[in-house]
């Protein structure tokens, strides 16, 4: 067969990490992995009892968009959590988000052909860009500041003209930063008067905390109106259900119901048991609660000890993520691989979320508290 001609695609970047995963589990009691955020403590009992109930029921095809009752669990919680009212139909069923996150820019430009470009924020998760090169779009980063913000003041006004879509993350993976209400409005207006469509990864909502680790009031790009954006959720890490595979899309009426309609002929589709799973947990605060308080218990028992030996935390507050920088000049492969040497600890290199990230790495608090301990135990022995 001869050489492909076109794309070809580049190493996953979580495959990039083998030797140094090799590196930490050559320790004692092997390697503690946190280079990815994938969830480890319980999915809520009202989510596994409703999977069970929902699945012998479950001999027909589901609604592609997603059953009336997940998309009005859904926009009962939006209403709930932010105090933005959307109605049913201004949501749609995703599987999980990953899928939604890499396929948006080719069927947005579909929609709209003339613009080629997707903007997306310089340290981030790395699926924006690569869904605009699946699309056969420009992928153009946005430069952030100092403080992982938004810099759009930045973007080349030749690349804002040709923008399809701006992706907005707050809480941000993997740097931990939130905008502000305000920040997060200039930003949507922004987009708005250019005719660039907002899409706002906003799956890590639930864990928006203030600077003393104490959960705090979270932002959604619809704060600023519906008309031009699109708010993207997941059940993965709110709930613990990231093996279901449950997300939505909210916001404005006529994109979703041109995605929805998109995605009936592509035959994307929730399995019914996992759309009522779903509902249960979006109607449920309580275990949100007490996962918000494990991730920030995890958050104080490891910073300080981290910091001892020069790995500071360099983030904002959120997520459930630890976005270090060193004290002893370090760039993030060097940072991971003397946390890999060290404490078995399998970090995630700054630069696999774009080069502006290369000083930094990335720690995962999806650990189970024993875990922890454990790195505790060979960081201060």
């Amino acid at each position: 067969m001869s050489e492909p001609t076109g794309f070809v695609p580049p190493p996953y970047p979580q495959d990039r990490l083998a030797s140094l995963k090799a590196t930490a589990d050559a320790l004692p009691g092997g390697v503690v992995d946190a280079s990815i955020g994938t969830p480890v403590d319980p999915m809520p009992e009202v989510a596994a009892q409703a999977l069970i109930d929902a699945t012998r029921g479950a001999t027909g095809y589901p609604p592609s968009i997603g059953s009336p009752g997940y998309r009005a669990a859904a926009a009962a919680w939006i209403d709930r959590r932010f105090g933005v009212a959307v109605t049913p139909a201004q949501v749609i069923a995703c599987i999980g988000t990953k899928e939604l996150v890499a396929s948006l820019p080719h069927h947005l430009a579909l929609r709209d052909p003339s613009r080629d470009t997707v903007l997306y924020p310089a340290v981030s998760y790395p699926t924006y860009a690569m869904g605009a090169t699946l699309a056969g779009l420009r992928a153009v980063p946005v430069p952030v500041r100092d403080d992982w913000h938004l810099d759009l003041d930045a973007i080349d006004p030749a690349d804002a003209a040709r923008a399809l879509i701006l992706w907005c993350n707050d809480p941000a993976n993997p740097t931990g930063a939130c905008a502000t209400p305000t920040e997060m409005v200039a930003n949507i207006e922004w987009a708005r008067s250019r005719g660039i469509i907002v899409a706002s990864d906003e799956c890590y909502a639930e864990f928006t905390y203030d600077a003393s680790g104490a959960p705090s009031a979270p932002v959604t790009g619809l704060f600023a109106g519906l008309d031009g954006v699109l708010a993207v959720h997941s059940l993965s890490k709110r709930s613990n259900l990231a093996g279901l595979r449950a997300g939505f899309v909210a916001g404005d009426a006529e994109l979703v119901q041109y995605l929805g309609e998109v995605r009936k002929h592509a035959g994307f589709m929730v399995p019914a048991p996992v759309q009522a799973a779903g509902a249960a947990a979006l109607g449920d605060d309580v275990h949100v609660q007490e996962q918000q308080a494990r991730y920030a218990a995890r958050r104080a028992r490891l910073t300080p000890v981290l910091a001892e030996h020069g790995f500071r935390s360099a983030g904002g507050p959120s997520t459930f993520y630890l976005w270090l920088a060193s004290d002893r000049g370090e760039d993030g492969w060097q940072m991971a691989a003397r946390l890999a040497e060290t404490a078995g600890l399998l970090a995630a290199p700054g630069d696999l979320y774009g080069p502006a990230g290369a000083a930094n790495a990335r720690i995962a608090l999806s650990l189970r508290d024993a875990d922890i301990e454990t790195v505790v135990a060979r960081l201060t022995t």
